[in-house]
């Protein structure tokens, strides 16, 4: 049976339920559950902390798990990512009083806040960086104001939090994170788990693409293949009206609208979208 650790609780949680789901899981109905078995695809779910799934699926005890970049590579767990699951996009900054000028190289010497020091330790060593490294489970922002730290290295997003706390971002980003699958370092990857990997890796094609389908002259299908080549080459069917082509495409979701544009003004007609809900490719 193969065993995968899902997280518990927090941002991960929700959108890691609903990919399974889409996969053909069965997923827990009570957040109280902690287990739950799912006979017919014979996988046993264990509903963890986020930052603790490394750390179990490192050791060997459960198979895989879903859990974020950041908390994988801040655990020092054994483990490794297999497959990139498009949700939980994250971006991991440093961040300063904002009535100084910082720069990476300001930070040597310093007193570095993060709810995340293996991450930021590893990174430091990594640009040859000294710091000390103060460790924080939350409110991380308060810490400069507090006299805890100098400088705070954290998630960010719209950075709306850390100008309340009057703090800015300075240097490249310390690490992109997102939702990932992981399993054992060095680990066998068994038929059950192929199968995960295959259905997720399905869910993330089907979320990112849609088939688009129109009709095009003839004349002008070289040139309407070039705006839409699909994943390997699109389908090409002859209509019944003399001179004019069928075509069905895979294309990205978010370049849907300027493609239809760029075929309409070649010429075609009928262009038509159709979301994907599975595949395998």
């Amino acid at each position: 049976m193969l065993r995968i650790a899902i997280p518990n609780k927090g941002s991960l949680s929700e959108s890691a339920t609903a990919i399974l789901k889409e996969a053909g899981y069965r997923q827990r109905s009570d957040m109280r559950d902690l287990v739950l078995l799912d006979p017919e695809n014979d996988v046993e779910f264990y509903y963890l902390r986020p930052r603790d799934i490394a750390l179990y699926v490192g050791s060997g005890e459960l198979e895989a798990g879903v859990t974020g970049r950041d908390l994988l590579i801040d655990s020092g767990a054994p483990a490794d990512e297999i497959l990139d699951l498009d949700f939980g996009q994250s971006t991991f900054r440093f961040a300063g009083s904002h009535d100084l000028e910082w720069t990476l190289a300001n930070v040597e010497g310093k007193r570095v806040a993060t709810a995340y020091p293996g991450l930021v330790t590893n990174y430091l060593a990594k640009v040859g960086i000294t710091a000390t490294v103060v460790r924080l489970d939350g409110a991380v922002e308060s810490s400069v104001r507090l006299g805890v730290a100098d400088v705070i290295a954290d998630v960010v997003s719209t950075g709306g939090t850390l100008r309340q706390a009057g703090l800015k971002v300075f240097g490249d980003p310390i690490l992109t994170s997102e939702a990932v699958l992981i399993h054992r370092k060095d680990g066998s990857i068994g038929t059950q788990l192929e199968i995960l990997i295959r259905r997720l890796q399905g869910v993330v094609t089907a979320r990112q693409y849609v088939l688009l389908d129109y009709d095009v002259p003839e004349s002008n299908l070289e040139s309407a293949c070039g705006i839409t080549p699909g994943l390997e080459s699109p389908t090409i069917s002859p209509l019944q009206k003399e001179g004019w082509m069928a075509v069905r495409a895979m294309v990205l979701r978010k370049d849907t609208n300027r493609l239809m544009d760029e075929l309409w003004a070649l010429g075609a007609r009928g262009i038509l979208v159709t979301d994907i809900h599975a595949c395998r490719l």
